[in-house]
């Protein structure tokens, strides 16, 4: 098969790799419908986390069963399914706490932007379709294996709910997908931060209420005058960076709450946030805990988020994928092998 391998800084090529197999009887192989490249990724591609040896890179995808270990019994062969980032067993002391993301025997894979994938934990981590899903439904899909269940639970996390005030800093693909939870979640004031058109027609389409293209102290002065001059109930720091963590700290309330899904680059301020009682929650997404909700809601027609994926090329394309991303051509590639 052929698949994604980053070398370097910069340097994703389209490679042949050995064909995945099961290993474990509680192990699947899915042929791949669609993978996409996720801006986590683009730490490596940019130098900013190290590439020590040539890697297969990628985590999110959405595909056929083609083999199931002797113990799986919640998917078969033939099947269309979707699974998280990363695998989990879902029956742990950890899982059991709907915290998948941590559980006692789970992890990552071997590259998802490939034709194959070998996925541990199957049970535990795949959700099949009752039947294969209409094709413009796919991106969606797609979607829920990271970047929406993210965003979700940036939501979950700084708790959400009805009647709130929410403000996301980050208006990349899990940004945008935030946008979406905080008014799935409830919420009535969505205030999308974004300097870019594209993204806040997209965020306007997810149902934000406000946009807030400004930065830094100008930034937080907006949204304090969009919540009667306080700040935010909730923040969903969707980016990761040092700035962007300042600007959702700038931008929440007194004693309200962060929800904090952006991979971590850069401290927080924590004698400002225990003088001010706010509060963080957050990390990677348990998204088998997300997932059969997020799914009913994507088949019902419901919600829409592949709409973040605004370009959609052949696997064999990868670089350019990355090269699109890092330029900021694209908010999310769709890969289709």
């Amino acid at each position: 098969m052929f698949g994604a391998v980053i070398h370097s800084p910069g340097d994703v090529r389209y490679e042949e790799r050995p064909d995945p197999v099961v290993i474990e009887p509680t192990d699947a192989v899915i042929r791949t419908v669609a993978a996409c490249v996720c801006g986590s990724d683009l730490w490596r591609y940019r130098g900013l986390q190290a590439v020590p040896k040539p890697t297969p890179i990628g985590h999110e995808y959405c595909g056929i069963v083609e083999a199931v270990g002797t113990a799986v019994t919640s998917v078969r062969p033939g099947q269309f399914v979707v699974g998280g980032f990363l695998h989990s067993d879902n029956t742990c002391a950890v899982c059991r706490k709907d915290a998948q993301a941590n559980c006692l025997h789970g992890g990552g894979f071997a590259g998802c932007q490939a034709e194959l994938i070998r996925i541990p934990n199957a049970d535990g981590t795949l959700l099949a379709t009752s039947e294969e899903p209409a094709a413009d439904l796919i991106p969606s899909i797609l979607a829920l294996s990271d970047v929406m269940c993210t965003g979700w639970h940036a939501g979950i996390s700084a708790g959400v709910g009805p009647g709130m005030s929410v403000a996301v800093v980050g208006d990349g693909a899990v940004g945008l997908s935030g946008v979406l939870a905080a008014v799935q979640l409830g919420a009535t004031t969505v205030i999308a931060m974004s300097r870019h058109s594209d993204r806040q027609a997209i965020a306007t389409e997810f149902g934000a209420t406000h946009i807030v293209a400004e930065r830094g102290d100008e930034g937080i002065a907006r949204v304090k005058e969009l919540t009667e001059g306080i700040g935010a109930d909730a923040v969903l720091e969707c980016v990761g960076t040092e700035a962007a963590r300042l600007q959702a700290v700038g931008s929440v309330r007194p004693g309200g709450m962060i929800g904090l899904v952006g991979l971590p680059h850069g401290d927080l301020p924590t004698t400002e946030l225990f003088w001010r009682n706010v509060g963080i929650k957050g990390g990677p997404a348990p998204v088998r805990a997300y997932l059969p909700h997020l799914l009913e809601l994507v088949l019902a027609r419901r919600i829409n988020p592949g709409r973040v994926f605004d370009l959609e090329l052949p696997l064999a394309e990868v670089a350019e994928a990355y090269a699109a991303m890092d330029s900021r051509r694209a908010i999310k590639v769709l890969l289709r092998p």
